[in-house]
């Protein structure tokens, strides 16, 4: 059931991402808002451990969020939170959680003004939008008949935020940030990214890996990751600490040692 009073949530230091809709999985439509939210996530000090993009399909999206959810301390999802059949997130999300979908009626009231300000009906369907998972916090959208919603589930928590870019971004924003930073250590997370031409990646991979190696045994660790790109070589280095400055000067130290 969801819980949002017996169980603190731990410190949000890790999250992953859940990207819905089928329209993604084909060539026609990219996955932007992962993008958005990593950023701001990591401007936290908070690290994305995963991404993925779901379609439309029940079974598939409760798999992936069972997964995610008993992996990190928070998981976003965007998208399905529309009126239409094949939105399922506030669905799966009640299913996973074990916990019943409850009628809104305040938010029956503000979609059904929002279509009266219109001249317009609205139509039944929409009060498919005002379903929560008892126990959720609403997150109100004025850009938008889906609001998003923010769940306490036993030490984690659950954020469903709607897809279009143009609401999901003043929501995080706006109603999100300050939530999140209550939330999370004080860290930041600090990156160097290296360029290096004339090498090829194994190659680069054969010279640095001695000198990263330990870095991961470390505390804090350096995660390190090498990329190969058009016409260069890549080295990605990041480190979470309590200040920037930290960050920072350890990822000096970490270039002076690959130089």
């Amino acid at each position: 059931m969801v819980d949002v009073s017996s169980n603190v949530p731990r410190p949000i230091e890790t999250a992953w991402i859940i990207a819905i809709g089928s329209e993604m999985l084909t060539p026609f439509r990219s996955d932007t808002n992962s993008i958005y939210i990593t950023e701001k996530l990591n401007d936290l000090g908070v690290e994305v451990r995963g991404k993925t993009i779901v379609g439309d399909n029940h079974v598939e999206l409760g798999n992936e969020l069972r997964h995610a959810v008993g992996r990190v301390d928070a998981v976003f999802l965007t998208g399905g939170l529309g009126p239409t059949e094949d939105d399922l997130t506030r669905e799966v999300i009640a299913q996973v959680l074990e916990t019943p979908l409850v009628e809104d009626v305040k938010i029956v009231d503000q979609i059904r003004a929002r279509f009266s300000s219109r001249g317009l009906r609205m139509p039944d369907v929409n009060r498919r939008q005002a379903l929560l998972p008892k126990g959720a916090t609403l997150l109100p959208n004025p850009r938008g008949t889906a609001a998003g919603l923010w769940i306490h589930w036993r030490d984690k928590i659950i954020v469903a935020l709607p897809g279009p870019p143009r609401e999901l971004e003043p929501m995080f924003d706006e109603l999100l940030w300050d939530r999140l930073r209550n939330r999370t250590r004080d860290m930041c997370l600090s990156r160097r990214v290296l360029r290096i031409t004339g090498l090829t990646e194994s190659q680069v991979e054969e010279l640095t890996q001695p000198i990263y190696s330990p870095w991961q045994n470390k505390k804090p660790p350096i995660a390190t990751s090498i990329l190969a790109t058009f016409g260069r070589i890549e080295i990605h280095l990041s480190v979470r600490t309590a200040t920037e400055t930290e960050g920072l000067a350890l990822l000096d130290r970490a270039v002076q040692d690959l130089a």
